[in-house]
């Protein structure tokens, strides 16, 4: 099994997950461990399977088989109908998905946007999450754009808005898909500092991305994925220095060379 080494409990368990779209294999029975403060990166081509795993971790996919267990919180194929469902709401609520477009609602201010979910799911009382939100955007320096519409902030901004706002539901993981997609590239060590911030705090962490720079600087282990699996997994100054397969090898040359090159 493909995992990381350490003391601590995993907060995140995946074993033998399989997802089919029809007759196509897309995951083919992938484990995981990923503990607190632990940020893994998911590289490989398109189509691969990447995003449509993360999607699995919180069932904006459904599974074709195996078992999810997110802190504590487990779904197998042996749970009952009613039970899944509670126990994905829990999930949803520990578990936050940062995703490429923000999906920030435009027409509410940046501080409505960020509380929204923590009153409206949460029942966090109102001034208390107004006091949180304040906080998370005097930490990214966007307080003074609290009562700004999402459509006047630049792409890096409306970034920190949404990871605001998954933080002041105060999840324990946060799942990012394809996080730089959107982004000017001089923005990106802005972010690998936020994500940094964010591990110290004890936040556990999957990102999908071919971003060199981010996947070298904030990753703990990077996973390769190639045809629904797992080809090689290593801290990353090991898989892009000394790669074992000759994929990967192949795979990381062409994603640094654009990086290089300033290529998307």
């Amino acid at each position: 099994m493909v995992g990381i080494e350490s003391g601590e409990n995993p907060i995140i368990q995946v074993r033998g997950l399989h997802k089919y779209f029809g007759p196509i294999h897309i995951i083919k029975g992938v484990d995981l461990d990923v503990r607190p403060s632990e940020v893994v990166v998911i590289m490989g081509p398109s189509g691969e399977g990447k995003s449509t795993f993360l999607r699995c971790l919180n069932f904006l996919e459904e599974p074709s088989a195996g078992t999810i267990a997110i802190d504590g919180v487990e779904i197998d194929a042996e749970v009952s109908t009613g039970q899944r469902n509670k126990r994905i709401r829990e999930i949803r609520q520990k578990a936050a998905m940062i995703f490429q477009e923000f999906n920030l609602f435009q027409h509410m201010t940046v501080l409505d946007n960020i509380i929204e979910g923590a009153v409206t799911v949460k029942e966090v009382p109102k001034d208390q999450a107004i006091t949180k939100a304040e906080k998370l955007l005097d930490g990214a320096g966007l307080l003074a754009r609290r009562d700004d519409f999402p459509s006047r902030l630049a792409a890096g901004e409306q970034q920190q808005v949404a990871i605001a706002r998954s933080l002041c539901m105060e999840p324990k993981i946060m799942l990012f898909d394809d996080p730089t997609s959107a982004l000017d590239p001089s923005l990106v060590s802005e972010l690998v500092d936020t994500m940094a911030r964010m591990a110290n705090e004890g936040m556990a962490m999957i990102v999908v991305t071919n971003e060199p720079y981010l996947a070298r600087n904030v990753a703990d282990q990077a996973i390769f994925m190639d045809d629904g699996v797992w080809l090689e997994m290593a801290p990353p100054d090991r898989l892009f220095t000394n790669p074992e397969k000759e994929r990967t090898r192949q795979f990381l040359e062409r994603i640094s060379l654009k990086d290089i090159s300033g290529g998307t």
